[in-house]
């Protein structure tokens, strides 16, 4: 029997094994734009998956170890999915707030309906002002999952020097056309502020209420697994 714990468990792990539903498409340019369907978290960590190298891995893996569930790989990999693919579609507030409240409540899949649900809508809102959403570079994408990654794996913790490294191979791994000395750089800053508590050590916010439509949405999965689990 494999042992999930093993390197080649952690990875089965992060190319997962959600449904994907009517939404592959393109991943990013190189000039950093999206594709023109939304690509949903199974397939955007397929991806990564796929091209994760054995480092890779391990880096996801003993960032995990050190940060415990908060440091969970689908954890990071969704901050990533949502800078990467929601980025100019949602505010970065709303991403902050949707991995803040990942951390307390653990349910990835949930969370992922809602950003979904945000982004179509978002676009749609667009589509009827005839405006397009605005065409991110990569490197931004990047920083804005740096600080995703850190509300949601991090709290108000500091980031160390063992951190930093780890975060650097994932951050590669995920956005390979940004230059590893950016990354670097944008990871260095974000850990030098914190540390300063600087402006950008305030960045956790507390999680918002989740709308009544999205409660409403909560309530009728959990109706759903309780009447599977009576089965």
């Amino acid at each position: 029997m494999e042992n999930p714990n093993s390197i080649s468990g952690f990875a089965n792990k992060v190319i997962g094994s959600l449904p994907i539903v009517g939404l592959v498409a393109r991943i990013f340019s190189d000039e950093g734009g999206v594709g023109g369907d939304i690509i949903d978290f199974a397939e955007f960590r397929r991806r990564v998956g796929k091209k994760c190298t054995v480092t890779d891995s391990r880096a996801f893996y003993e960032f995990q170890e050190r940060r415990g569930r908060a440091g969970d790989p689908l954890y990071v990999l969704l901050s990533c999915w949502l800078a990467a693919v929601g980025a100019g579609l949602l505010k970065s507030e709303e991403i902050l707030e949707g991995v803040a409240r990942l951390r307390i409540s653990n349910d990835i899949e949930f969370e992922e309906q809602n950003f979904i649900a945000m982004m179509n809508e978002a676009r749609e809102r667009r589509a009827k002002l005839n405006a397009d959403a605005p065409t991110l570079p990569m490197e931004i994408r990047a920083e804005k999952a740096v600080d995703a990654i850190y509300v949601c794996c991090f709290g108000r913790d500091p980031i160390e020097e063992e951190d930093e490294s780890l975060l650097n191979i994932m951050l590669c791994a995920v956005f390979p056309t940004v230059k590893r000395s950016m990354i670097q750089r944008i990871i260095n800053d974000k850990a030098i502020k914190v540390a300063e508590g600087g402006d950008d050590a305030d960045i956790v916010p507390e999680p918002k209420p989740l709308s009544k439509e999205a409660v409403q949405m909560q309530m009728k999965d959990l109706e759903f697994l309780k009447q599977n689990t009576e089965t």
